[in-house]
């Protein structure tokens, strides 16, 4: 299994579950979260360029297959990526270096798909 299929169906199967417990505070921070992201002031490719920095600077390896797969879909270019991960590494140091390296394949995984 691909490592896009894989990790979108555990990202879909464990929000259903999350979701169907019904629980407000969750329900609202999902929601919350899809708003944020959405087109405003900001357009939505700057958001999810922001996105992506931030959840490398963070090191969460799940925000940053979310954010790469948001990225592909609305037609951010490997230059453009690239240059997000050299401010992610100039930000958060060498330590981004192992979650550049799982993005930079997670990014060619997704570009063959």
């Amino acid at each position: 299994m691909s490592l896009v299929k894989e990790f979108n169906d555990y990202r879909e199967k464990m929000n259903d579950v999350i979701l169907e417990k019904e629980n407000k505070t969750l329900k609202r921070f999902f929601s919350l979260d899809h708003q944020a992201y959405a087109e405003g002031a900001l357009p939505v490719k700057t958001k999810e360029l922001m996105g992506l920095v931030a959840s490398m600077v963070l090191r969460c390896d799940d925000c940053i297959k979310y954010h790469l797969g948001t990225c592909y879909e609305i037609g951010v270019t490997t230059e453009e990526l690239y240059e997000v991960f050299s401010i992610a590494n100039l930000v958060g140091g060498s330590i981004c270096i192992p979650h550049t390296r799982r993005a930079a394949e997670y990014w060619e995984e997704l570009k063959s798909s």
